[in-house]
Protein backbone atom coordinates (compact mmCIF):
# COMPACT_ATOMS: atom_id res chain seq x y z
CA UNK A 1 0.00 0.00 0.00
CA UNK A 2 1.42 3.41 -1.03
CA UNK A 3 2.56 5.54 1.88
CA UNK A 4 0.61 8.78 2.34
CA UNK A 5 2.63 12.01 2.72
CA UNK A 6 0.96 12.47 6.12
CA UNK A 7 2.31 9.12 7.32
CA UNK A 8 5.76 10.55 7.99
CA UNK A 9 7.36 13.93 8.71
CA UNK A 10 8.71 15.76 5.65
CA UNK A 11 12.12 17.43 6.06
CA UNK A 12 13.33 20.10 3.65
CA UNK A 13 17.01 20.81 3.14
CA UNK A 14 18.32 24.29 2.46
CA UNK A 15 21.51 26.33 2.36
CA UNK A 16 22.16 28.94 5.09
CA UNK A 17 22.05 32.11 2.98
CA UNK A 18 19.17 34.57 3.49
CA UNK A 19 17.98 33.93 -0.08
CA UNK A 20 18.08 30.15 0.31
CA UNK A 21 16.13 30.42 3.57
CA UNK A 22 13.58 32.74 1.92
CA UNK A 23 13.12 30.28 -0.92
CA UNK A 24 12.66 27.36 1.44
CA UNK A 25 10.19 29.30 3.60
CA UNK A 26 8.25 30.21 0.45
CA UNK A 27 8.02 26.55 -0.56
CA UNK A 28 7.06 25.62 3.00
CA UNK A 29 4.20 28.12 2.96
CA UNK A 30 2.88 26.68 -0.32
CA UNK A 31 3.11 23.13 1.00
CA UNK A 32 1.27 24.07 4.18
CA UNK A 33 -1.44 25.80 2.15
CA UNK A 34 -1.86 22.68 0.01
CA UNK A 35 -1.62 20.18 2.88
CA UNK A 36 -2.22 21.73 6.33
CA UNK A 37 -1.95 18.27 7.91
CA UNK A 38 1.72 17.81 7.00
CA UNK A 39 4.46 17.68 9.63
CA UNK A 40 7.15 19.82 7.97
CA UNK A 41 10.68 20.58 9.16
CA UNK A 42 13.84 22.24 7.81
CA UNK A 43 17.50 21.25 8.02
CA UNK A 44 20.31 23.57 6.91
CA UNK A 45 23.47 22.52 5.06
CA UNK A 46 26.55 24.58 4.25
CA UNK A 47 27.77 23.66 0.77
CA UNK A 48 31.19 23.96 -0.81
CA UNK A 49 29.93 26.95 -2.79
CA UNK A 50 29.00 28.69 0.45
CA UNK A 51 32.42 28.04 2.01
CA UNK A 52 34.68 29.00 -0.91
CA UNK A 53 34.07 32.70 -1.50
CA UNK A 54 37.48 33.94 -2.69
CA UNK A 55 37.42 32.39 -6.19
CA UNK A 56 35.08 32.64 -9.20
CA UNK A 57 32.73 29.67 -9.57
CA UNK A 58 34.14 28.47 -12.93
CA UNK A 59 37.54 28.05 -11.24
CA UNK A 60 36.28 25.89 -8.39
CA UNK A 61 33.79 23.59 -10.08
CA UNK A 62 30.66 25.53 -11.04
CA UNK A 63 27.05 24.68 -10.28
CA UNK A 64 27.41 21.40 -8.41
CA UNK A 65 29.17 23.19 -5.56
CA UNK A 66 25.81 24.45 -4.29
CA UNK A 67 23.97 21.13 -4.54
CA UNK A 68 26.21 18.17 -3.65
CA UNK A 69 25.67 18.18 0.13
CA UNK A 70 21.91 18.51 -0.25
CA UNK A 71 21.76 15.74 -2.83
CA UNK A 72 23.76 13.39 -0.61
CA UNK A 73 21.35 14.11 2.25
CA UNK A 74 18.41 13.31 -0.04
CA UNK A 75 19.88 9.97 -1.07
CA UNK A 76 20.62 8.99 2.52
CA UNK A 77 17.08 9.84 3.65
CA UNK A 78 18.32 12.58 5.99
CA UNK A 79 15.97 14.98 4.17
CA UNK A 80 13.02 14.42 1.84
CA UNK A 81 13.02 17.59 -0.27
CA UNK A 82 15.72 20.08 -1.31
CA UNK A 83 14.95 23.60 -2.52
CA UNK A 84 17.29 25.04 -5.16
CA UNK A 85 17.55 27.94 -7.53
CA UNK A 86 17.01 26.00 -10.74
CA UNK A 87 19.94 27.71 -12.47
CA UNK A 88 22.25 26.09 -9.86
CA UNK A 89 21.19 22.55 -10.80
CA UNK A 90 23.17 20.64 -13.44
CA UNK A 91 21.24 19.68 -16.56
CA UNK A 92 21.08 15.95 -15.89
CA UNK A 93 19.26 14.54 -12.87
CA UNK A 94 21.64 13.24 -10.23
CA UNK A 95 21.46 9.44 -9.77
CA UNK A 96 18.37 8.48 -7.81
CA UNK A 97 16.98 12.03 -7.70
CA UNK A 98 14.57 14.10 -9.76
CA UNK A 99 13.04 17.59 -9.87
CA UNK A 100 9.58 16.95 -8.46
CA UNK A 101 8.32 20.51 -8.68
CA UNK A 102 9.23 23.72 -10.53
CA UNK A 103 7.51 26.70 -8.94
CA UNK A 104 6.15 29.81 -10.65
CA UNK A 105 8.98 31.97 -11.94
CA UNK A 106 10.00 35.36 -10.56
CA UNK A 107 11.38 38.07 -12.88
CA UNK A 108 14.11 36.34 -14.92
CA UNK A 109 16.06 39.50 -15.80
CA UNK A 110 19.38 40.70 -14.42
CA UNK A 111 19.65 44.07 -12.70
CA UNK A 112 22.28 46.72 -12.05
CA UNK A 113 22.93 47.83 -8.48
CA UNK A 114 24.84 51.12 -8.53
CA UNK A 115 25.47 53.46 -5.56
CA UNK A 116 25.53 56.35 -8.04
CA UNK A 117 22.31 55.26 -9.74
CA UNK A 118 24.11 54.59 -13.01
CA UNK A 119 22.49 52.76 -15.90
CA UNK A 120 24.57 50.68 -18.31
CA UNK A 121 24.39 53.32 -21.04
CA UNK A 122 25.31 56.13 -18.62
CA UNK A 123 28.36 54.48 -17.03
CA UNK A 124 31.49 56.64 -17.17
CA UNK A 125 34.34 55.22 -19.26
CA UNK A 126 36.09 52.23 -17.69
CA UNK A 127 33.49 51.98 -14.91
CA UNK A 128 34.18 49.18 -12.40
CA UNK A 129 31.46 46.53 -12.57
CA UNK A 130 31.38 43.51 -10.28
CA UNK A 131 30.44 40.05 -11.52
CA UNK A 132 32.02 36.60 -11.47
CA UNK A 133 29.57 35.26 -14.07
CA UNK A 134 31.11 34.60 -17.49
CA UNK A 135 27.63 34.95 -19.01
CA UNK A 136 27.12 38.40 -17.54
CA UNK A 137 30.67 39.52 -18.25
CA UNK A 138 30.53 38.64 -21.93
CA UNK A 139 27.23 40.44 -22.48
CA UNK A 140 28.39 43.50 -20.53
CA UNK A 141 31.52 43.71 -22.69
CA UNK A 142 29.46 43.23 -25.85
CA UNK A 143 27.45 46.32 -24.87
CA UNK A 144 30.27 48.30 -23.26
CA UNK A 145 33.78 47.06 -24.22
CA UNK A 146 35.36 49.80 -22.09
CA UNK A 147 34.12 48.43 -18.77
CA UNK A 148 36.50 47.22 -16.08
CA UNK A 149 35.10 43.93 -14.75
CA UNK A 150 36.00 42.85 -11.23
CA UNK A 151 35.26 39.54 -9.43
CA UNK A 152 32.29 39.43 -7.06
CA UNK A 153 31.18 36.59 -4.76
CA UNK A 154 29.01 36.31 -1.68
CA UNK A 155 25.34 36.26 -0.76
CA UNK A 156 22.98 38.76 -2.37
CA UNK A 157 22.99 41.08 0.64
CA UNK A 158 26.79 40.85 0.91
CA UNK A 159 27.22 41.76 -2.75
CA UNK A 160 24.86 44.72 -2.43
CA UNK A 161 26.72 45.92 0.66
CA UNK A 162 30.02 45.80 -1.26
CA UNK A 163 28.48 47.90 -4.02
CA UNK A 164 27.03 50.45 -1.61
CA UNK A 165 30.42 50.71 0.14
CA UNK A 166 31.94 51.94 -3.10
CA UNK A 167 33.98 48.83 -3.97
CA UNK A 168 32.35 48.94 -7.41
CA UNK A 169 30.60 51.51 -9.59
CA UNK A 170 27.92 48.86 -10.09
CA UNK A 171 27.28 45.15 -9.76
CA UNK A 172 25.01 42.78 -11.69
CA UNK A 173 22.62 40.42 -9.91
CA UNK A 174 19.60 38.31 -10.78
CA UNK A 175 16.44 40.35 -10.27
CA UNK A 176 14.74 37.37 -8.63
CA UNK A 177 17.02 37.26 -5.60
CA UNK A 178 16.92 41.02 -5.08
CA UNK A 179 13.12 41.09 -5.30
CA UNK A 180 12.63 38.06 -3.06
CA UNK A 181 14.72 39.66 -0.32
CA UNK A 182 12.84 42.96 -0.54
CA UNK A 183 15.89 44.91 -1.74
CA UNK A 184 14.44 46.41 -4.93
CA UNK A 185 15.18 49.95 -3.71
CA UNK A 186 18.82 49.35 -4.67
CA UNK A 187 18.06 48.54 -8.33
CA UNK A 188 19.25 51.25 -10.71
CA UNK A 189 18.29 49.42 -13.92
CA UNK A 190 16.52 46.27 -15.07
CA UNK A 191 18.62 45.02 -17.98
CA UNK A 192 16.48 44.17 -21.00
CA UNK A 193 16.65 40.73 -22.57
CA UNK A 194 18.10 42.40 -25.69
CA UNK A 195 21.13 43.45 -23.62
CA UNK A 196 21.43 40.66 -21.04
CA UNK A 197 19.89 37.23 -21.55
CA UNK A 198 19.62 35.29 -18.27
CA UNK A 199 21.06 31.94 -17.31
CA UNK A 200 18.85 28.97 -18.25
CA UNK A 201 16.29 28.57 -15.46
CA UNK A 202 17.05 31.91 -13.81
CA UNK A 203 14.26 33.09 -11.50
CA UNK A 204 12.70 29.63 -11.08
CA UNK A 205 12.75 27.48 -7.94
CA UNK A 206 13.20 23.71 -8.21
CA UNK A 207 12.29 21.23 -5.48
CA UNK A 208 14.28 18.00 -5.69
CA UNK A 209 13.30 14.64 -4.20
CA UNK A 210 14.17 10.97 -4.49
CA UNK A 211 12.99 9.58 -7.82
CA UNK A 212 11.27 6.63 -6.12
CA UNK A 213 9.50 8.68 -3.43
CA UNK A 214 5.92 8.52 -4.72
CA UNK A 215 4.54 10.46 -1.75
CA UNK A 216 6.94 13.37 -2.27
CA UNK A 217 6.28 13.40 -6.02
CA UNK A 218 2.53 13.56 -5.45
CA UNK A 219 3.00 16.42 -3.00
CA UNK A 220 5.29 18.42 -5.29
CA UNK A 221 2.92 18.03 -8.22
CA UNK A 222 0.69 20.52 -6.38
CA UNK A 223 3.45 23.16 -6.58
CA UNK A 224 4.45 22.56 -10.18
CA UNK A 225 3.77 25.52 -12.50
CA UNK A 226 3.32 24.16 -16.02
CA UNK A 227 4.21 27.35 -17.99
CA UNK A 228 7.41 27.81 -15.98
CA UNK A 229 8.37 24.15 -16.38
CA UNK A 230 7.86 24.40 -20.14
CA UNK A 231 9.97 27.55 -20.44
CA UNK A 232 12.89 26.35 -18.33
CA UNK A 233 12.81 22.92 -19.99
CA UNK A 234 13.42 24.64 -23.33
CA UNK A 235 16.24 26.72 -21.87
CA UNK A 236 17.94 23.74 -20.27
CA UNK A 237 17.55 21.72 -23.50
CA UNK A 238 19.41 24.53 -25.28
CA UNK A 239 22.25 24.30 -22.77
CA UNK A 240 22.25 20.52 -23.01
CA UNK A 241 22.41 20.66 -26.80
CA UNK A 242 25.52 22.81 -26.55
CA UNK A 243 27.28 20.35 -24.27
CA UNK A 244 25.74 20.99 -20.85
CA UNK A 245 28.22 22.15 -18.25
CA UNK A 246 30.51 24.12 -20.55
CA UNK A 247 32.29 27.09 -19.00
CA UNK A 248 31.70 29.40 -21.97
CA UNK A 249 29.01 32.09 -21.62
CA UNK A 250 25.63 30.58 -22.51
CA UNK A 251 22.26 32.26 -21.93
CA UNK A 252 18.65 31.45 -22.79
CA UNK A 253 15.16 32.77 -22.14
CA UNK A 254 11.83 31.21 -23.16
CA UNK A 255 8.31 32.48 -22.55
CA UNK A 256 4.76 32.27 -23.83
CA UNK A 257 4.07 35.42 -25.90
CA UNK A 258 1.02 37.40 -24.89
CA UNK A 259 -1.22 36.41 -27.75
CA UNK A 260 -4.65 34.88 -28.04
CA UNK A 261 -3.03 31.44 -28.33
CA UNK A 262 -0.43 30.36 -25.77
CA UNK A 263 0.37 27.05 -27.40
CA UNK A 264 3.86 27.99 -28.65
CA UNK A 265 6.92 29.01 -26.66
CA UNK A 266 9.14 31.80 -27.95
CA UNK A 267 12.80 31.46 -27.08
CA UNK A 268 16.13 33.21 -27.57
CA UNK A 269 19.47 31.52 -26.94
CA UNK A 270 22.93 33.03 -26.84
CA UNK A 271 26.54 31.88 -26.93
CA UNK A 272 29.30 34.48 -26.56
CA UNK A 273 33.05 34.65 -26.32
CA UNK A 274 34.38 35.74 -22.93
CA UNK A 275 35.51 39.11 -24.28
CA UNK A 276 32.10 39.79 -25.80
CA UNK A 277 33.46 40.24 -29.31
CA UNK A 278 31.64 37.23 -30.74
CA UNK A 279 27.96 36.85 -29.93
CA UNK A 280 25.69 34.25 -31.52
CA UNK A 281 21.98 34.83 -30.88
CA UNK A 282 19.28 32.46 -32.12
CA UNK A 283 15.50 32.72 -31.82
CA UNK A 284 12.57 30.47 -32.55
CA UNK A 285 9.13 29.24 -31.52
CA UNK A 286 7.78 25.77 -30.93
CA UNK A 287 5.14 23.75 -29.12
CA UNK A 288 7.51 21.19 -27.60
CA UNK A 289 10.00 22.77 -25.16
CA UNK A 290 12.82 20.23 -25.42
CA UNK A 291 12.59 20.09 -29.21
CA UNK A 292 12.70 23.89 -29.40
CA UNK A 293 15.76 24.11 -27.16
CA UNK A 294 17.58 21.36 -29.03
CA UNK A 295 16.79 22.93 -32.41
CA UNK A 296 18.10 26.34 -31.36
CA UNK A 297 21.26 24.70 -30.00
CA UNK A 298 21.79 23.10 -33.43
CA UNK A 299 21.31 26.50 -35.09
CA UNK A 300 23.85 28.10 -32.74
CA UNK A 301 26.36 25.32 -33.43
CA UNK A 302 25.74 25.77 -37.15
CA UNK A 303 26.65 29.45 -36.77
CA UNK A 304 29.98 28.69 -35.12
CA UNK A 305 29.09 28.28 -31.44
CA UNK A 306 31.21 25.13 -31.30
CA UNK A 307 34.37 27.13 -31.86
CA UNK A 308 33.46 29.51 -29.03
CA UNK A 309 32.59 26.66 -26.68
CA UNK A 310 35.99 25.04 -27.25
Amino acid sequence: MMESPAARPITLGTRPSPLARWQTDWVLSRLRAARPDLDLGVKRFTTSGDRILDKPLPEIGGKGLFTEELENALRSGEIDLAVHSLKDLPIDDSPGLTIGGICVREDARDVLISPGGWTLAAFPAAARVGTSSLRRASQLLAARPDLTLLPLRGNVDTRIRKAMNGDYDAIVLAAAGVLRLGLSQHISEYLSYDVMLPAPGQGALAVQCRADDAAALALLARLDHAPTRAAVSAERAFLSGLGGGCSAPVAAYAHFPRRTSHSALAMTGLVASRDGRRVIRVTGEGADPKTLGAELAKQALGQGAGGILQ
